[in-house]
């Protein structure tokens, strides 16, 4: 089935183009927000060929297709088939009704998690190419520092570049948060933008000294300083700025708006951002970190092997469930506070361990001879040795339920390896092999072992656990 035939099947067993609120990619998956869920066939979906899966909550489906046709496949849905790319209002009052209901059967957290998940799923190319370049710059700064390459000439202007291209965006990760998040909230994303870099200025610094509320002597304890709060704050921020804009649209006259609207919404959020938001969201941002340092960066060794066992285990039933997006407000906490992201690495291994599960099924599955299973797992398997587990997950180890518990409790080893050695990343993105350039260099041997730790101990678990009848009768 080619990627525009399987467009059309998908289209069609979720209700037709009528019944999509919104269509867009992440990563492995065609996400869709549909009207009236009812409307879709299920089961059919399910099996159709070429789709690994599918993830329902009320409205909200995640048609897993795998790295490369999931974007190919998102693009001829929107391009050619007419899907719309952002949420649209039809002129039928009763499908605009019935899609705000089935919004509503969200549960408020869900909802919270999605929100973030649009914030963040659009970055996400940004922040790996950003953070693969970041890493390759300190890569070769810390190979000349060792002498090993030259420190002037071709390796230097490559070094400056590859900082360079990195910083062009990490260096602004709030400016592009403050776009996103507008875009979410309903205000106008050119000024969602514009919060984000207020909290980025110099300025900042010059006005907190002024009122004192700046610590010269340790800078990051300052009551107000640039990048205080973080995205957290950005966030909150641009939530506060879509309230106050749609208050002040609707009491300025039309003649007006275009003047005054952004005017008094940027004067009075931004005073709010400023004096409240960005101090009271640093204190929520340092709170965090304190506690997460508790328990992932504890010179504990017990604590430390325990946390990254319990966190590595329990990854991939949040990926299930869609959860993970929530922890990216804590990456960026920690890559802002710390210089890396301690907590990625970590819960990279649950990829992995779905590796070892799969090698082990496939051993058994090919002396069973069940061929079906075996080519599905030689299908998934170069996906999940790059970090991409959904293939792996819907195809192989959830439909089987048990591989699924001996993966994560494979990973559990690798993860309490990675938290006990301190592996610290410049960026997060995919995980498996793909993400070693994101590895800071002094840790990127650690995650390679912490890898194959987890491919090990997954496969062993799976191995001596999982019955060859299971696999037969797969």
């Amino acid at each position: 089935m080619t990627n525009l035939e399987l467009a059309k099947v998908i289209v069609n067993l979720v209700g037709g183009k009528d019944n999509v609120v919104k269509a867009a990619n992440c990563m492995t998956r065609l996400r869709l927000t549909i009207k009236n869920i009812d409307l879709v066939k299920m089961e059919e979906l399910k099996n159709t060929e070429g789709v690994l899966g599918v993830v329902e909550a009320n409205n909200y489906l995640q048609v897993v297709l795998g790295p490369g046709k999931a974007k190919k496949v998102t693009d001829i849905c929107i391009e050619e088939l007419g899907l719309p790319s952002d949420g649209v209002v039809t002129e039928n009052w009763q499908e605009n009704k019935q899609a705000i209901k089935d919004n509503q059967k969200q549960s408020k957290f869900k909802k919270v998690v999605n929100t973030i998940a649009n914030i963040f799923i659009p970055l996400i190319p940004a922040i790996i190419a950003a953070g693969i370049f970041n890493g390759l710059a300190s890569l070769v700064s810390t190979l000349q520092g060792q002498g090993t390459l030259p420190a002037e000439g071709f390796w230097k202007a490559t070094q400056l570049m590859f900082a360079l291209i990195g910083g062009g965006f990490l260096s602004y990760f709030a400016i592009y948060t403050g776009i996103n998040s507008a875009k979410q909230f309903g205000a106008t994303e050119a000024l969602g933008g514009m919060l984000g870099a207020i909290s980025i200025s110099a300025n900042i610094v010059a006005l907190s000294t002024m009122l004192g509320l700046y610590d010269e002597a340790v800078p990051l304890n300052s009551i107000l300083t640039t990048g205080k709060g973080g995205i957290i704050g950005v966030i909150f921020g641009v939530y506060i700025l879509a309230k106050v804009e749609k208050a002040i649209r609707k009491r300025i006259p039309d003649v007006l708006d275009l003047i005054l609207t952004p005017l008094l919404t940027l004067l009075i959020t931004g005073l709010v951002f400023v004096f409240a938001i960005m101090p009271l969201a640093g204190f929520l941002s340092d709170g965090l970190v304190s506690a997460l340092s508790v328990i992932i960066n504890s010179s504990n060794p017990v604590v430390s092997v325990i946390s990254g066992f319990v966190l590595s285990a329990l990854f991939l039933p949040m990926v299930l469930l869609g959860l993970h997006h929530g922890l990216i407000p804590i990456y960026a906490v920690q890559l802002e506070a710390m210089g890396g992201v301690s907590l990625f690495p970590v819960l990279a291994m649950a990829g992995a361990g779905q590796v070892g599960a799969a090698i082990a099924i496939y051993l058994i599955a090919r002396k069973v001879k069940n061929t079906r299973l075996q080519k599905v797992i030689t299908g998934a398997l170069p996906a999940g040795f790059l970090g991409v587990g959904e293939p792996l997950i819907y195809g192989v180890t959830l439909p089987m339920f048990k591989p699924f518990i001996t993966a994560g409790l494979g990973a559990g080893f690798g993860g309490a390896y990675v938290m006990l050695t301190h592996v610290l990343a410049t960026a997060w993105g995919p995980s498996g092999l793909v993400a070693i350039p994101i590895m800071q260099p002094q840790s990127m041997l650690n995650y390679f072992i912490g890898l194959v730790i987890s491919y090990i101990a997954g496969f062993i678990i799976t191995y001596f656990v999982i019955k060859e009848s299971d696999v037969k009768n797969a």
